[in-house]
């Protein structure tokens, strides 16, 4: 299906009647504000420190917006954190790597959250053992606190800034190498952090990264898993305020007209794949520079540890003012992308020694908080059943790295930038849909 002039125009006077019915007030009300709460009530009202640190930590970045943390607060003064089974990635991350990292996001911010109220913590991870080759019921870690003289780290500033920017970067605009030396500074020196805008090698990763962003899409089984975690318009995300959300006036008026269900999203001849396929290799070729982290294996630490350190790279290039994007595919672990898995490692990854994490950098607009379950959705009441079954894949042929992106990420992105256009239900919706036919419907998802 393609979409010529005189096609836009009726969709566009169609939308105005969506857009319009109910006395104009549609466009008003889709916004949703309920699955965004938990930005605004961080830190408010909570007299218990674990609390208080844990209404931060949930905003951490963290793959697919999955929000796998469960929280166990039934011992005096610690917190348990689990990963919860029915939140993991079984095709795109079979063996809980990008999990992990992000419960490593969510730690670090915990961390930094408890140093800001005067509390000090101690993390142990995996005091039962750690889990391979998959999780299980077994905790992430066990966290004591306890009030200490506890530094705060500037750094906490940026914590309710923070967003992931999937949008196109302004090419005109370089990313010089003082900031790419905060950057890496920032990671605090545990894990290699490296960066570039050697201009060969960043064309080289554009290209990387898109062809690897390519196969995840044209893979059924990792695209589905997106299509299947998407939230689409107002009354989806607030329901279910996590996975890939897809709101706005412009998405929801597109769902009301039948113009957008998720069958017609997983159809590979469907104009909106297609058109998402262009619009992603426009965002991946905006890159203007790249950081990476490395560690010097794979294990479960490995992965907590470079979480940790991804959180960090995120407030800093917030406060420089950077978007970072996350642009892993390649690092990911099933059979479609091992050429790719295997030229990333031979140009960056040196000597035994695994990438975790790679992201895009550049400066790009201002985009919006991503939905997250309100903290009391997160705390754990009864004890964890045993040994919960958390699916393996049989597709993966190596036990290495996998991805903290998704097919399904620049969707959203891009039908936001359609919504703020359509400002009136009226004037502006023909031009507003005719700009927008060319949008794509995916969006990345480490959040």
């Amino acid at each position: 299906m393609t979409l010529d002039r005189r096609s836009l125009l009726k969709l566009g006077g169609a939308a105005a009647l969506v857009l319009t019915a109910g006395g104009g007030t549609f466009l008003m009300t889709r916004t949703p504000n309920r699955a965004l709460a938990p930005w605004q009530s961080a830190g408010n009202g909570y007299a218990d420190p674990r609390l208080q640190a844990l209404s931060y930590a949930i905003l951490a970045p963290n793959p697919h917006n999955r929000q796998p943390w469960l929280i166990d607060l039934r011992r005096e003064g610690e917190l348990t954190l689990y990963c919860d089974p029915d939140r993991v990635l079984p095709e795109t991350d079979p063996f809980q790597r990008q999990i992990v990292i992000g419960l490593g996001c969510f730690l670090e911010l915990l961390s930094l959250a408890a140093a800001e109220r005067g509390f000090a913590i101690e993390i142990v991870p995996f005091p039962d053992g750690q889990p391979e080759p998959n999780l299980d019921a077994r905790p992430i870690a066990r966290v004591h606190f306890r009030a200490a003289a506890a530094a705060p780290d500037p750094l906490f500033r940026q914590v309710l800034e923070r967003r992931t920017n999937k949008e196109p970067f302004d090419t005109s605009r370089p990313v010089d190498e003082a900031a790419l030396e905060q950057l890496a500074a920032a990671g605090g020196g545990a894990l290699a952090v490296q960066t570039t805008n050697e201009t060969k090698l960043v064309a080289w990763l554009r290209q990387l990264t898109w062809q690897a962003m390519k196969i995840e899409i044209e893979t059924p089984r990792t695209y589905l898993e997106s299509i299947r975690l998407m939230r689409l318009g107002k009354t989806e995300i607030e329901a279910s305020p996590d996975g890939i959300d897809l709101g706005g006036p412009f998405l929801e008026t597109l769902s009301k007209l039948g113009l957008m269900t998720r069958q017609s999203l997983a159809d590979p001849q469907s104009t909106a794949y297609r058109q998402g396929l262009d619009m992603f290799r426009e965002i991946t070729g905006t890159a203007m520079a790249y950081v990476w982290i490395k560690t010097p294996g794979n294990s479960r630490l490995d992965q907590l540890a470079a979480g940790r350190t991804w959180l960090r790279l995120n407030l800093k290039a917030t406060e420089l003012g950077l978007g970072l994007h996350p642009l892993s595919q390649a690092l990911q672990e099933y059979a479609e992308m091992e050429p790719h898995f295997g030229a990333i490692h031979s140009q960056l990854g040196g000597s035994g020694q695994r990438l975790q994490m790679l992201g895009r950098l550049g400066y790009g607009p201002e985009v919006d908080p991503s939905p997250r379950w309100p903290l009391e959705t997160r705390l754990q009441e009864a004890k964890w059943p045993k040994r919960p079954k958390i699916r393996r894949s049989s597709r993966c042929s190596t036990r290495s790295a996998s991805s903290n992106n998704c097919p399904g990420s620049a969707l959203k992105e891009c039908c936001r930038r359609a919504s703020r256009s359509l400002t009136s239900a009226s004037s502006t919706i023909s031009r507003g849909l005719e700009a927008n036919a060319r949008r794509p419907i995916w969006r990345e998802p480490f959040r």
